[in-house]
């Protein structure tokens, strides 16, 4: 399971793979650029393959002239990949208290018959979280109002306008499309 958390707006990103390697890594990099409606300077990561190259291999002339697969993904993105502190999981808390958090709300509570099923339930209980749940560390705003109220003061910071990202339909879009076909303004 791949987790990204926005470290001010706590927006979370949640993925579930097969496997964890360099390929679904640099997926799930790219998934995240592509859903978030703003820029993103700053990855911070363990220090597992899927992310970086081993300790011992890191220097090594290969490593240099080539790049990890990842690190090459953040390039692409024009994104600064950080690494924890080997050993010390709390440099990352806000992940690791997130994976806590999604393992209580699924695994821990629920039987699932298939990967397709956790995977199901974990999208909806991350879009509940995302937009549903109200923080004490946003002063009661969910992560999504705290994007869309960023997003009000600072436009320019962002890539595109955070409320396409609302759940539920677009009834003005339907309502005004509906009026054009039946040739009312």
């Amino acid at each position: 399971m791949f987790v990204a958390i926005d470290r001010t707006s706590k927006l979370a990103f949640v993925r579930l793979e097969e496997k964890a390697n360099t390929v679904t890594s640099t997926a799930f990099l790219d998934a995240l650029v592509e859903a978030v409606p703003y820029e993103i300077h700053t990855v911070l990561t363990d220090n597992g393959i899927q992310f970086a190259d081993l300790p011992k291999n890191r220097n090594g002339p290969t490593a240099r002239f080539r790049g990890h697969p990842f690190d090459r993904a953040c390039w692409r993105h024009g994104i600064e990949h950080r690494l924890t502190k080997p050993n010390h999981p709390w440099t990352n808390g806000q992940v690791e208290r997130m994976n806590r958090t999604l393992k209580e709300a699924t695994v821990r509570r629920y039987h699932y018959d298939s990967h397709g099923s956790l995977r199901e339930h974990l999208a909806t209980f991350v879009d509940a979280y995302n937009y549903a749940r109200r923080l004490k560390t946003l002063r009661g705003l969910t992560p999504f109002e705290h994007v869309v109220r960023c997003w009000t003061e600072e436009p320019d910071r962002f890539i595109h306008d955070p409320t396409h990202h609302m759940p539920g339909l677009n009834t003005f879009g339907h309502t005004c499309e509906r009026s054009l076909q039946e040739g009312r303004p």
